[in-house]
């Protein structure tokens, strides 16, 4: 049981898990309009050049990569982190100014990313677009939040780390050393004395820089929208069910297991390219022994409830986290498949890519924090969840809505591979390029629609959570089950 001495302060947590929302609404609403925007280009000038598909998806990535993710794992971790530790942050004045401060720091940050991506000050490298004052932001960010978390670990009064601390801890480091690698830059301004102060070119060129900013950004993958995720689920599952984790030996064999093994796979993003073969093949090779660790923590969380599969009847949080773990087996088995030579040929540059990416960002990381929101806002306010039936629709509209994303997205990806690929008996193409865009029609409708009901479940999430937090029924005690760590 929760020690009664302690008083958690959840402020922090609470404040992220407001940014959460508000992020994944501006996110997922840009990914929506673009989404419609491939499939009636006359959307793109309905403001000029600032609604193109071009100056709206960078945003659209980092906002739900770094806004909505991010703010989801750090109000995971303000939470997850004083109960598993068994201290508060009001026990240390320091800590506690720490925690607002990377708060603060990161909301303004994210604020100034946001417009300098409209105006078009970006490095053009995926997942690593932010110009060098940012990179420092982003590094004194990540700073507080390292503080916070030794610190805490550093005054805990559980000795034993639970598994979610390691995951936590693995994202800090793994986010630390990638990040600060890949965006080694220099500012044009100090090498010519003119020209832009803001902008700036990578100290890496050519095939050596495509190495590195895919081995920084399949990574970012892993140590953003992988490594936290497990960390929440770890908690959050065995405390909504009731139930323990079902082995936690296979919880630190698959946390081992990826740290080796994510690293290295990032390769697989640049079959085909100036990238020497050998390490080509080393990104496929690595990418298939991922499925090992990857499903061996979705397995682990699926057998978590086993004998507890009526619960998945009466509480929707349970069912959000179970198909969660299900997309996630389903993603990780996908990537490894596209990264197969002979796949990745037909696969290559297709919808099915990004079909792949959002059946786990949508499936696996989205629901995940969802959940973990709707679980904290009891603990948050002291009342109940304000309507269970309200969740149970945003479940169903929800999946529906990711069911007809990457379906649509995989009927389209593969339509694609196969009409670039088709040759008539004198061995000329058989399609021309707007042949392709012509079939592809329908899908992009399709995947525009499925966004559009994920999109709509995000403003029931949002409902639900303020009325949770102002009008809910009050409630004594907080919700209490057995619980990792007794937390």
């Amino acid at each position: 049981m929760q020690n009664p001495a302690i008083e958690y302060d959840y402020t922090v947590a609470k404040w992220f898990s407001y940014l959460a929302i508000l992020f994944g609404i501006l996110g997922m609403g840009i990914g929506v309009w673009i989404a419609f925007e491939l499939a009636f280009p006359e959307l793109n000038y309905v403001a000029g050049e600032y609604t193109l598909f071009s100056r709206l998806r960078p945003i659209h990535t980092n906002v739900v990569a770094y806004g909505f993710t991010l703010s989801g794992i750090w109000a995971t971790w303000y939470y997850v982190g004083q109960r598993v530790l068994k201290v508060s942050l009001a026990e240390s004045k320091f800590l506690q100014g720490i925690a607002k401060l990377h708060f603060w720091l990161y909301f303004i940050t994210a604020l100034l990313a946001v417009v300098s991506l409209l105006v078009r000050y970006t490095t053009s490298k995926e997942y690593a677009q932010f110009e060098w004052p940012l990179d420092i932001l982003v590094v004194v960010i990540w700073v507080l939040w390292g503080i916070s978390i030794f610190g805490l670990i550093g005054i805990r009064r559980e000795k034993t780390l639970y598994i979610s601390m390691w995951y936590y801890i693995a994202t800090f480091l793994g986010v630390a050393m990638l990040y600060l690698f890949n965006n080694m830059e220099v500012p044009t301004y100090l090498i010519t004395g003119m020209g832009d102060p803001l902008h700036s070119v990578s100290m890496y060129a050519g095939t050596n820089d495509a190495m590195v900013q895919w081995w920084f950004g399949h990574n970012a993958v892993a140590f953003v929208f992988t490594v936290p995720i497990i960390a929440m689920i770890y908690y959050y599952l065995p405390k909504e069910s009731g139930q323990p984790v079902y082995s936690y030996k296979l919880s630190l064999l698959s946390f081992w297991g990826l740290m080796f093994v994510y690293l290295w796979a990032g390769g697989h993003h640049l079959i085909y390219s100036t990238v020497p073969d050998w390490m080509q093949t080393m990104g496929s090779i690595f990418s298939v022994i991922l499925i090992l660790p990857s499903w061996g923590s979705a397995l682990n969380m699926l057998l978590t409830m086993k004998g507890e599969w009526g619960q998945l009847k009466e509480n929707p949080l349970i069912k959000f986290m179970v198909l969660a773990s299900t997309f996630y087996m389903l993603s990780t088995l996908e990537g490894p498949i596209q990264s197969i030579k002979s796949v990745n040929a037909l696969a290559h540059f297709t919808d099915w890519i990004p079909g792949h990416v959002h059946d786990g960002t949508l499936g696996w990381v989205g629901f995940m924090i969802i959940a973990a929101i709707m679980h904290m806002a009891p603990r948050f306010y002291k009342r109940e969840i304000y309507s269970k039936k309200l969740l149970e629709m945003q479940f169903w509209l929800q999946t529906t809505g990711i069911v007809l994303y990457f379906s649509s997205m995989w009927i389209a990806g593969i339509t694609q591979g196969m009409m670039w690929r088709a040759v008539d008996q004198y061995g000329n193409l058989a399609y021309s390029f707007i042949d392709t865009v012509t079939v592809l029609h329908p899908y992009y409708t399709l995947r525009g629609i499925g966004g559009l009901f994920y999109f709509i479940g995000l403003f029931m999430w949002a409902y639900n959570f303020y009325k949770t937090m102002t009008a809910a029924k009050a409630i004594e005690k907080e919700p209490q089950f057995a619980s990792p760590m007794a937390a």
